[in-house]
């Protein structure tokens, strides 16, 4: 792959991971509710789970998912429910979950799962890989692809992690206390809601 073309890769796959979202939304309610390492491994685990998607872009899975709306609409729908189920465990108990709890009990499962039950991402990175990979392209390239979006996804939340679990700014934030886990939830409901909607729009 000719270098401005990886460069403007980056450039998009930076675009799509910089946007806000339900991923924003985790990361950081795993970051307040644990710790910068547990942010951190959402983080890397959302990279893997965007580096999944990936891989089965240029596998052709996203051609199946893309031409099998019934099987979209269910990942959809399970990751609404996920998003319900954050967002219903913030609003029960606010402070256990912007301070110590919720999000953070698994980094790693939480991470992962928000961009697993995104199936938007396959359909992202077809609408995505298509523009850059060549017919009769090789595993070189495609591989190189696939480490370009998962790194640059990974590496963006990292650093959305070390801002927001930085010392000062995370005592300023933690003084919100139960507002900042209502808020969370609150958040990730009107997430839900959204991807509720978009999914059965679809139909």
């Amino acid at each position: 792959m000719a270098l401005d073309h990886w460069l403007a890769l980056c450039a998009v796959c930076w675009l799509g991971a910089a946007s806000p979202g339900p991923s924003l939304a985790v990361v950081a309610a795993v970051t307040l509710g644990g710790s910068r390492r547990s942010g951190l491994a959402a983080a890397l685990a959302h990279g893997a789970g965007v580096g999944l998607y990936a891989l089965a872009t240029v596998t052709g899975l996203a051609l199946l998912l893309a031409g099998a709306p019934g099987l979209l609409l269910v990942i959809q729908l399970l990751g609404a429910a996920y998003l319900v189920d954050l967002g219903l465990r913030a609003l029960r108990s606010p402070i256990t979950f912007a301070l110590g709890g919720g999000a953070s009990s698994h980094p790693g499962r939480n991470g992962f799962l928000i961009a697993f039950l995104n199936p938007k991402l396959a359909l992202f990175m077809l609408a995505l890989f298509s523009q850059f990979l060549a017919p009769g392209a090789g595993w070189d390239q495609k591989l190189l692809m696939v480490a370009t979006a998962a790194g640059i996804d990974a590496l963006w939340y990292s650093l959305v992690v070390l801002l927001i679990g930085a010392p000062a700014m995370r005592t300023r934030l933690e003084r919100g206390g139960g507002w900042l886990g209502r808020g969370f939830g609150v958040l990730l409901l009107a997430l839900a809601g959204w991807m509720l909607l978009e999914a059965l729009g679809a139909l």
